[in-house]
């Protein structure tokens, strides 16, 4: 289901949650192919939701147990948000959470520089 489309040399990966919609559906597939990444050490991440038309609370509730899991050993930011998708972060108060940028080239840079 994920992709990963880029690792930096300071040891960011860039995914994308390869479907249109996260949701009930597939939110625990995401989850867990997420924190298998995690658990591989990769715990600089920037999830890129370009692709993302449409988040609901369960989508949400498997980025929420991802950033428990990173803890302070890492960090998770998101891009490319879509309207609604921002929206969603945005009632929920999730974009006070998580960081997000115009695109991945941003987040990553952004990343960079927290090192």
């Amino acid at each position: 289901m994920i992709r990963m489309t880029e690792e930096t040399n300071e040891g960011i990966c860039v995914v994308s949650p390869g479907t249109e919609r996260l949701t009930a559906a597939n939110a625990s597939m995401f989850k867990e192919e997420m924190l298998a990444l995690v658990d591989d050490g990769k715990d600089r991440l920037v999830i890129d939701f370009s692709d993302v038309t449409f988040l609901d609370s369960s989508g949400l509730g498997a980025l929420v147990g991802l950033l428990k899991r990173v803890g302070n050993r890492g960090d998770i930011v998101v891009c490319t948000l879509a309207d609604n998708v921002q929206q969603m972060f945005r009632i929920t108060r999730m974009n006070k959470v998580f960081a997000s940028y115009a695109d991945a080239a941003s987040a990553v840079r952004a990343l960079k520089e927290r090192v």
